[in-house]
């Protein structure tokens, strides 16, 4: 995206939300600029898919070897 034409754009967040994520920023010494761009384009992708993310299923299916069972007994 860091190639893409860029626009500013006004909003409003929840004060304790944003202090979170700029702190998430800070301790990633990236620019929040960029979290919010990996939100968006999160929030984008989940939608079109409409299906959890890929690395989100990578995660379970490798853990599920493990957990097999008790994810059978909270389906129940």
């Amino acid at each position: 995206m860091a190639s893409q034409a860029r626009e500013k754009f006004a909003t409003q967040v929840d004060s304790e939300v944003l202090a979170a994520v700029r702190d998430l920023a800070r301790s990633e010494g990236r620019q929040l600029q960029a979290l919010v761009d990996e939100a968006l384009a999160d929030l984008l992708e989940k939608r079109r898919q409409g299906r959890p993310r890929a690395h989100v299923m990578q995660a379970y299916m490798a853990s599920h070897g493990q957990f097999a069972e008790l994810y059978k007994k909270l389906a129940e």
